[in-house]
């Protein structure tokens, strides 16, 4: 049924579950794994990108600022490749073909292309569970995903919870 699945993954605490998940479907459908990890801000525990307001006022300090950057994306980036290497070979130790890509991106956007490009028939995405307002101001993933994807989407939902904002905890209160 499913010949090709993309496994959306992220460094989260719960990429675990979404890998086992998706290594369990390939393996009952003999199925092909790509791994995938969209190295982007987005992501909890990127580095922050410095402000380019305080280039202006301080050119050795922001070059320092940069230089310090850069090493602490090297590092998200490497902790990425490592995440994807030990999946990959959880999945080549279970007998599944796996390969794996590390892209810079809009998380959504970068998903729904490499899907297109290796021809999956299936994306494997997580859900953070966000909804209303948080979801509405920091966007979801999965939710991009399910409407721009050419082929069948399945979400995880995963276990963490993500509290809203005190503005909506203190406006459901009232009610």
């Amino acid at each position: 049924m499913f010949n090709k699945i993309l496994v959306a993954l992220d460094r989260s605490d719960n990429a675990q579950e979404i890998f086992n998940n998706a290594l369990d479907l390939a393996k009952i459908n003999n199925s092909k794994l790509m791994l995938l990890h969209v190295l982007s801000s987005e992501e909890e525990g990127s580095p922050y990108m410095p402000p380019f307001s305080f280039w202006e006022y301080s050119p050795a300090l922001s070059a320092q600022t940069w230089q310090f950057y850069q090493k602490e994306w090297d590092v998200f980036k490497t902790e990425g490749l490592k995440m994807l290497q030990s999946f990959g070979s959880q999945a080549n130790t279970a007998d599944v073909s796996t390969e794996f890509r590390q892209i810079v991106g809009s998380p959504g956007q970068v998903i729904c292309k490499v899907a297109r490009e290796w021809d999956a028939d299936l994306i494997l995405v997580g859900r953070r569970g966000l909804s209303g307002l948080t979801e509405f101001l920091l966007g979801s993933v999965s939710n991009y995903v399910l409407h721009h994807a050419h082929c069948s989407v399945l979400t995880i939902n995963t276990s963490v919870t993500v509290e809203e904002p005190e503005v909506l905890q203190e406006a459901n209160s009232a009610n």
